[in-house]
């Protein structure tokens, strides 16, 4: 099974803001692969499958600090081994830089560090982070809750759709180092 957790905060007045990159890249997704989301528990979730593999794409309803409880419940839910994907934005990014890793510490993002934290031990949990921007002199808790400015939209939006094909790609041949040299390369 493969697990791909897009981080964000729920509700209407987080929509295209820059800390839900992750909750719109699922959107994407879920819209590409022809699935929609429904509740379940502590998120919303979409399944299907690409290529006979199975995949459960799942939006945190927790907030975004909280996110590792909603992990938590779904690898619970599961018997077997399970490939988990973070997706989350990253403000020490450039716009539009995508940066993927197998593994590592959670760079400051505070979703990323509430799974990190709530996952079992053993579980691997690999980071697709979207590049949002230094927020520059602003703090950084107000820069991830605005919404990209409409220089940055087109920028933004490209990002997501490729974040998207990249882990549309992997969903189909289950190949985390062949996405993590897709998403690190250069944009042309």
């Amino acid at each position: 099974m493969q697990l791909i957790l897009g981080l964000g905060n729920p509700g209407a007045e987080y929509e295209n803001t820059r800390h839900n990159v992750g909750f719109a890249v699922l959107d994407i997704m879920a819209e590409r692969l022809g699935c929609s989301f429904f509740q379940r528990g502590r998120a919303l979730v979409t399944r299907g499958e690409v290529e006979g593999r199975p995949f459960l794409l799942a939006k945190p309803t927790t907030f975004m600090n909280r996110s590792g409880r909603a992990a938590r419940d779904l690898l619970a839910d599961f018997e077997g081994p399970v490939e988990l994907l973070v997706l989350c934005d990253d403000f020490h990014l450039s716009l539009g830089q995508l940066r993927c890793r197998r593994q590592g510490s959670s760079g400051g993002q505070n979703g990323l560090a509430s799974v990190l934290e709530m996952v079992p031990d053993g579980q691997s949990v690999g980071r697709l982070r979207l590049g949002i921007g230094d927020p520059g002199r602003k703090p950084a808790e107000d820069y991830v809750l605005e919404r990209f400015k409409r220089s940055e939209e087109d920028l933004a939006a490209d990002m997501q759709v490729r974040a998207a094909h990249h882990v549309i790609d992997w969903l189909g041949d289950g190949d985390l180092d062949r996405l993590v040299n897709r998403a690190n390369a250069p944009v042309s």
